[in-house]
Formats: structure tokens, sequence, C-alpha cells
């Protein structure tokens, strides 16, 4: 098990609930080092002054704000600890909310919370329960960091989790980065849905790290002095869209023939008749006379 991050207390009413606060999620990607590649020596970041150019030790280091160019102003740690902060050392329920009111973006890190001692398990799961059986949230506020927060409690199997949020202000607005107007007719939405209804799982736990599995592969290969063979890769096509349609149609067929089905009601609608070339419009005629003319019998002399 994991160490507590930080320790504290939830807030509920008059009800509070000792708990740690455990990161609910780890990092599993293949971290290197920065090396000499003459002699592979670990090279190491210096902590230099800009202005001497002296290195410094860590008991050397502080706090300081820019508040405008050339200019910073020093902020000691006992100023920082002196801050009035009333969610230091407590998760603070504020309001409870339906769940799919939140939205997604507003989300960030995730952390479990974990009872702390036997004088915890029963507020804690009375809570628990609580949330579950009236399917909300709590909206909370806490400190972290040396900055107060604001989460999102909810419930998973049976753990309560908390969910770092953003503050309204920290979120942009997305206005400006949509394309502008195009149409789109009821053809394409179709088979963008067929694509969509094509590719739907019951969940995501199959999906895995290839990148990382790759990676490790390589550093096994090269610690073991063995050859290296490069991993075969399909060859992309062009990101360049010339039918939307045809893509589309042709999405459907490969997503239903990966899950093996056969696709033949993928297509809705029949895509439009090419138009003849000049050539085919002149042949068409003489096709037709020579029909005609089969039948006729043969002139006596």
């Amino acid at each position: 098990m994991p160490s507590a991050i930080w320790s504290g207390a939830i807030s509920f009413g008059l009800v509070t609930i000792p708990i740690r606060l455990i990161a609910a999620t780890e990092d599993h990607s293949v971290h290197f080092r920065r090396v000499h590649l003459e002699d592979m020596g670990r090279v190491r970041n210096r902590t230099v002054c800009s202005i001497d150019g002296e290195e410094v030790t860590s008991a050397e280091i502080g706090k300081g704000y820019e508040v405008e160019k050339d200019t910073v102003i020093p902020i000691t740690d006992d100023e920082l600890a002196d801050m009035p902060l009333p969610t230091a050392r407590a998760i603070d329920v504020v309001a409870f909310v339906d769940r799919d009111t939140i939205d997604p973006i507003r989300l960030g890190q995730v952390y479990y919370l974990e009872a702390a001692g036997e004088v915890a398990a029963k507020p804690y799961t009375l809570l628990r329960k609580a949330l579950e059986r009236s399917s909300k949230a709590a909206i909370a506020k806490y400190a972290l960091r040396g900055r107060e927060r604001l989460g999102l409690l909810s419930v998973k199997d049976t753990a309560m989790v908390l969910h770092q949020m953003h503050w309204p202000d920290e979120v942009r607005d997305p206005a400006e980065l949509a394309p502008e107007p195009v149409g789109v007719n009821e053809g394409e939405v179709e088979r963008a849905l067929m694509l969509i209804e094509s590719m739907v799982l019951d969940g995501v736990s199959g999906f895995h790290d290839e990148y990382t599995e790759a990676l490790e592969k390589l550093v096994e290969a090269k610690a073991e002095g063995k050859a290296l063979v490069a991993p075969k890769t399909e060859a992309k096509r062009s990101g360049q869209v010339v039918d939307l349609m045809s893509a589309l149609e042709e999405s459907v067929q490969a997503a239903r023939k990966s899950r093996g089905e056969s696709g033949e009601d993928a297509t809705v609608h029949d895509m439009p008749a090419r138009k003849k070339t000049a050539a085919q419009a002149r042949k068409a005629p003489a096709k037709k006379a020579a029909k005609k003319t089969s039948g006729r019998k043969p002139r006596s002399a």
C-alpha cells in the first residue's frame, strides 16, 4: 500500500471522519536519466545563482514572487505558515450535487480516502453509504501543498475518492477554438453514428500501454546485448479526406471486420451514381443500335 501524502479529517456537518489521502493512480512510465555519453556518468542539475554564478545549497534557496521585471519580493515559509487557511487539516464538505452536473474538464488528480483507524470506520461507512444511496457527490474545500483547493467527494466500490477540481477561472473558454461553421448532411451524420455504434465496448479495462511494453523490451534487449528488431508498423494513409462519406463507410466496414462481423448491413444510403464520361455517353447509342439491327433478316439479292 502506498504511503499517505496527507492526513486530516472530513468535516461533514458535525461529523468528523479522520482520513488519510492516498494517490489513486500510479506512474508506470519508463524513466530515463541524463548521462554523459562518453562514460555513461549521470548528469545532475546544479542550482546556480543567476547573478554571481555560484552554486547554492538547498538551505540557501527560498521563495520569491516577481511583482515586475527585475523586482522580486521574498516570501518566507513562516509567513506562509501563518496564512489563514481554515482547511489546512480538513476536507470541509460545503454542498452536495448530482454527479453528472460536474463538467469532467473540471476534474484533475484523484485520491483514495482511507479511514484513519477504528474510530473512523463507522462515520466513514455512513458517509459512503449515504453518498451511494443518494447518487450524490460532495463538493469540498481542502488545502494541499500550500494552497486551498476545491474537490469532489464520491464513491468507488467500498471506498471514497476525492477528485481535485479546477477553480472556475482555471478552465479556458473553448469557444475560440471552434472551427468556422460548415455544412454536414444527414447521410454523413448517420454514417458517423454507425461508426460509433460499431466501436462501442462494454468497458475500457482491455486497453494497455503498448509503447511502454515495447520500450521495456528495447531496454531488456540492450541490457542483454541482443540484436534489436524493429517492430512492424502499418503504413498510415494520408490524413487528407477526399470523400468523407466513403471514408466513414470504409471505417464502419473495417471496425465491424475487426470484431468478426460481416458488415453486410453497414450501408444505409446508396452512394450517388457516378456521372458518365463523354466517351461512355458516345458508346451507349451505338450499343442500342446494334441491338435493334440484330433481329432483322438479310435482304434478298
